[in-house]
């Protein structure tokens, strides 16, 4: 199969059927294989009937209902599970993302070599309360996963079908699928600008908290990046560090009581300090010697992706 349109949604009855015509129209013209694949994430507006309705009048559509709402993410997880297609292109079901880039984006994919594409929503149609906070949001992401995108929240964006097959997004970690690709060693991002089309139904799920969990996230996959595999190269030595600090404190502390006569070490705020430290830097240290016992006894603690063999079945 060419292609596989993964579509999450959350109440979108009145979109889905516009959109899937739509996505029809494209593929019909450019002559392609294609499945879209439609994921419930918990739907209570009767968008699974829709979907169902529409599946028995077109096989190229296909439909996953979750029990309740689990997220884009999970969502997202799933839909790659499902997808067969060469490419892999996924987009929101509220038709602000325009299926006429689909094409472009696949030629991308297959012609220029990206493993992943990201649309990039250059005049977005959201109001200035939106945009702005969207904007440094994005300033933010780029500086710290150091992937030159400007739209990393963007829903519109195309896959090699390696890509999704390789790596697993979860919890709210949807908006930074590129840095998990990248994690996972699939380095060609491209990007590409696309139409931002006006709501024409229902209302936006996400408000302003979006962005305090987006950073969290942020921190957390950063931090995983750099030291899910050996995290005693971070709690270790910054426990070794603080230790030995707290160490250095006593030590001075103790050559004053020794050689000064009548000198109280326990009535200076620096002894306080000193002791905090060293515990401090003892608990940092067992922390992370826990957390190397569990990584090497982890099911995935020598996982890697295998591109290419030669004369080896």
């Amino acid at each position: 199969m060419d292609l596989s349109v993964v579509v999450p949604l959350l109440n979108e009855a009145e979109s889905l059927s516009e959109l899937t015509g739509w996505i029809g129209r494209v593929m019909t013209a450019q002559g392609l294989s294609y499945e879209v694949i439609f994921i419930d994430d918990g739907s209570r507006d009767g968008s699974w009937e829709v979907i169902a309705r529409m599946a028995d009048e077109n096989p190229a559509v296909k439909g996953i209902k979750f029990r309740r709402n689990y997220g884009k993410a999970a969502a997202l997880n799933c839909g790659f599970e499902a997808a067969s297609g060469e490419v892999v292109v996924t987009m929101d079901a509220d038709l602000q993302d325009s299926p006429e880039e689909i094409p472009e984006l696949r030629r991308m994919i297959l012609d220029e070599g990206y493993d992943l594409v990201s649309g990039w929503k250059r005049k977005r149609r959201d109001p200035v309360s939106k945009t702005i906070p969207t904007r440094f949001f994005n300033w933010t992401t780029r500086r710290m996963s150091r992937i030159p995108l400007h739209d990393f929240n963007c829903g519109l964006k195309a896959y090699h079908r390696d890509v999704v097959k390789s790596i697993e997004v979860y919890g709210e970690m949807h908006r930074y699928i590129p840095v998990i690709a990248r994690r996972a060693g699939f380095t060609r991002i491209g990007e590409k600008v696309v139409q931002h089309q006006k709501r024409k139904y229902g209302k936006t799920k996400y408000g302003w908290d979006r962005f305090f969990k987006g950073y969290l996230d942020l921190l957390t996959i950063s931090f995983a990046s750099r030291f899910g595999k050996r995290p005693m190269h971070f709690f270790g030595l910054w426990g070794t560090l603080i230790f030995l600090a707290g160490f250095g404190i006593a030590g001075y502390l103790a050559y004053e009581r020794i050689f000064f006569e009548g000198y109280k070490m326990t009535e200076r705020p620096l002894f306080y300090f000193g002791l905090l430290a060293m515990i401090l830097g003892t608990q940092l240290f067992v922390a992370g010697f826990l957390g190397e016992l569990i990584s090497r006894s982890a099911h995935d603690r020598n996982a890697y992706l295998v591109e290419r063999k030669i004369n080896l079945d």
